[in-house]
């Protein structure tokens, strides 16, 4: 909070414009924003898995995979596709399209992986506790990459170079790499994909990071109730009812009901702007209509269109720094390995 003296009260406003933005940044955190933490040790507490710990080795050989084609059945399809770290993690199509050009029979659309890591569950009914059980999904369902797991076996063990490298990421010189070894080294990659962003400095002290516009969007965003589900490091993860109180105008697009109970995993606000179109069943393109359609299915509220122009302003703060990711050069096929099947 900066001192306020008084010169032609000038700088005292300026005093008072800091101290009025100081308590919107406790009101936030009040009511459950968390920043992502600037310490590597305090974010490693957050994303990595006790049970098969980061290394570089593993992201390394995790990021290959997560960009190898030849783990799918065709040859064609890698979590890159749906996943597209160039594009916002996403695939910006409404539903997930895979092998043969086959859309997701429940016109699902597919969540960015940016950031997923702080989300409680994984895909929209939440079936999932972490990415490493949810990387096996996809590999083996047939409107996405439509693979057994011997095929991804035989795969990696036809490869030298890949043997070879997970004997060295694991430390174990007689390792035969598994299927759930391929899913555990790709989710090691994706627990890295964070992107903190100029909110998160704004969390953590620094008032300038926010532009007025952003401020008062992000005022907007909590005194409506959003933050009552989009909360957290992840501005969302949490399983919630959908819809809650108000009919989602698009529920016909797709038969998706959420799981048992009706709840649907909450995506997570982070380079929203980025990762159009939106909810589950990617039946909205522009975030104004997004907001708007929250508010009367989520909170009971009406939000004008003004309001929603606030609010998108404070998303824009939400877009965070990509990591540097090199396409990787992946190892060569050899006689042993499958060959692509595009049937």
């Amino acid at each position: 909070m900066k001192k306020m003296v008084t010169v032609f009260g000038a700088v005292a406003l300026v005093g008072i414009s800091a101290v009025a933005a100081d308590a919107l940044a406790e009101k936030a955190k009040k009511a459950g924003l968390k920043p992502i933490p600037e310490s590597k040790s305090e974010l490693y507490k957050l994303i990595d898995n006790p049970k098969n710990p980061i290394t570089d080795a593993k992201v390394e050989l995790g990021k290959k995979l997560y960009f190898d084609p030849r783990l799918s059945k065709s040859g064609l399809v890698s979590c890159n596709f749906c996943h597209n770290l160039a594009t916002g993690g996403v695939d910006g199509v409404d539903a997930a399209t895979g092998h043969k050009w086959t859309a997701n029979p429940h016109h699902l659309n597919s969540p960015t992986v940016y950031n997923a890591v702080f989300a409680q569950k994984q895909f929209w009914d939440g079936r999932s506790p972490d990415l490493e059980d949810q990387a096996q999904g996809p590999i083996q369902a047939a409107p996405e990459m439509a693979a057994t797991k011997e095929h991804v076996e035989k795969v990696i063990n036809t490869i030298p170079a890949y043997v070879k490298e997970f004997k060295k990421a694991y430390d174990n010189p007689k390792m035969k790499p598994t299927f759930k070894d391929v899913a555990d080294v790709i989710a090691i990659f994706e627990r890295t994909l964070v992107t903190p962003s100029r909110f998160d400095k704004y969390l953590a002290g620094c008032d300038k990071a926010l532009s007025k516009e952003e401020k008062e969007g992000l005022k907007v965003f909590i005194d409506k109730g959003c933050v009552t589900c989009h909360n957290g490091v992840a501005l969302g993860g949490s399983m919630q009812p959908f819809p809650a109180v108000g009919k989602y105008k698009y529920a016909n697009v797709g038969d998706f009901k959420g799981d048992k109970n009706g709840m649907v995993k909450v995506p997570t606000l982070r380079n929203i702007l980025e990762t159009r179109p939106y909810f589950h069943n990617g039946a909205v393109w522009t975030i104004e209509e997004a907001i708007k359609i929250m508010g009367e299915t989520q909170l009971g509220v009406k939000i004008s269109d003004a309001e929603a122009k606030k609010i998108k302003a404070f998303f824009g703060s939400l877009t965070g720094k990509k990591p540097y990711v090199r396409f990787p050069m992946l190892p060569a096929s050899t006689d042993k390995t499958p060959k692509p099947d595009l049937k």
